[in-house]
């Protein structure tokens, strides 16, 4: 069944800029797609339609099948969760508790109801320690699992994570990584935007790349990585292992440390 479905999407803002032109994918349930490109490419925007923060000027946008171009923002919110880049966009409560359990609360939820979503939320993103603090006295890369959390707790069918990555050290990117692999099997479908190539070849096997306001490729990690004319096209190079691999003369999809190793080991026999 299909998660979303856009069919084109166009998108124009007030001062006339077309940001995104004649836009179409379909994303499944359960999927797991990383969407990359350049800035000023229309990733932020498209995502931003998907769940009813902008609307489209042109084309229609479906959400577990269903047109969304009539629905208000926090009847689609029910259903899509976005995770903005910036915490300092989606945070205003005076505890990480209170953030966590607002838009719960704006729904009405009977207390014991936001209390176990919070918990379940707060253990997954590793925040248990800090409900009662305010929000802004912790850092920024912590700040973001805050936003996540608020998004975890409503329980909804599809999660997008706008440049997840950002202000984040390696511990932040393995929390991340575990955010997204829990959240998978549970069968929520995750759609990331973000420019960081390692994080996408670990997490992610189908992506999606926009240039110029389009959609130029989706296809798998391993095909996508390997096509240099897409690449050149989209002003993207390949992930550093597979970057190795094209130096060392290797043909193939080599794309991860695993497919390195594995690739080695062969032509050392």
């Amino acid at each position: 069944m299909e998660a979303i479905r856009l069919e084109h999407v166009t998108f124009t803002y007030d001062n006339g800029f077309v940001a995104v032109e004649d836009v179409s994918m379909t994303i499944n349930q359960g999927e797991k797609v990383a969407i990359i490109g350049q800035n000023g490419a229309g990733k932020t925007t498209t995502v931003k339609m998907m769940n009813g923060l902008l609307r489209p000027k042109e084309g229609k946008i479906f959400v577990n099948e269903e047109d969304i171009s009539k629905k208000t923002t926090a009847s689609v919110s029910r259903h899509v969760g976005y995770v903005f880049q910036n915490p300092g966009d989606q945070i205003f409560n005076q505890s990480v508790y209170d953030e966590i359990a607002y838009t719960l609360r704006y729904f009405k939820k009977p207390k014991e109801f936001i209390d176990e979503r919070v918990r379940i939320a707060a253990e997954m993103c590793e925040l248990s320690d800090v409900l009662d603090v305010n929000p802004y006295d912790l850092p920024f890369s912590i700040r973001k699992f805050i936003t996540i959390a608020a998004v975890i707790a409503l329980d909804v069918e599809i999660v997008i994570f706008d440049e997840p990555t950002a202000g984040q050290d390696l511990f932040g990117l393995e929390r991340q990584k575990r955010i997204i692999e829990t959240l998978h099997k549970q069968g929520k479908t995750i759609i990331t935007i973000t420019h960081d190539m390692e994080f996408v070849i670990d997490n992610f096997e189908r992506i999606i790349v926009m240039a110029n306001k389009n959609v130029v490729a989706d296809s798998s990690r391993h095909l996508l990585f390997w096509d240099f004319p897409m690449l050149e096209r989209a002003s993207l190079k390949q992930p550093v292992v597979a970057q190795l691999a094209n130096r060392l003369g290797w043909d193939g999809s080599v794309v991860t440390m695993e497919d390195f190793i594995q690739t080695l080991c062969q032509r050392g026999k």
